[in-house]
């Protein structure tokens, strides 16, 4: 049994227990869980913090289980972690566009660090603009979008 198989089951049982009726799909490509619910809001809680929280605790099951070896992955329902990603990065888009019509950097919000780096990604081809990020121990920094040939 691989992590994805082994997630699916600790997810499905939790789940289960709390008395949340579920389906819990492998997503391989995306290294992800995803899971079917009429009670979504309850599973994700107030800006995904739920889910994040469900997410962490499957993960630390999975690696109890399999060992150190064992590869993180992310857990999703009813698609709201897709859904929010394409909105902040067509957020970000937005304010990319600003910079370069306007030659002022922007700054997104706070964001924890899977989601800069997924900022960052989509960026990192961009002809006129760069990101970074500050260099501090905070759990949520935000993203300075600028021109490529300003620092």
């Amino acid at each position: 049994m691989d992590h994805l198989e082994t997630g699916q089951e600790v997810l499905d049982t939790i789940l289960g227990y709390l008395g949340f009726p579920v389906s819990v799909e492998i997503d391989r490509e995306k290294n992800s869980l995803n899971v079917a619910t009429s009670d979504a809001k309850l599973l994700i809680g107030h800006h995904g913090e739920r889910l994040d929280d469900i997410q962490y605790l499957t993960n630390r099951i999975v690696a109890d289980r399999l060992g150190k070896g064992a590869k993180k992955f992310r857990v999703d329902v009813d698609n709201y972690r897709a859904t929010q990603e394409h909105r902040m990065i067509e957020e970000a888009e937005a304010a990319a566009a600003r910079v370069v019509a306007s030659g002022k950097g922007a700054k997104l919000p706070p964001m924890n660090s899977y989601q800069r780096r997924l900022i960052h990604n989509h960026f990192k081809n961009h002809p006129d603009v760069k990101t970074w990020s500050p260099e501090d121990n905070a759990r949520l920094k935000r993203i300075s979008i600028v021109l490529k040939d300003q620092d």
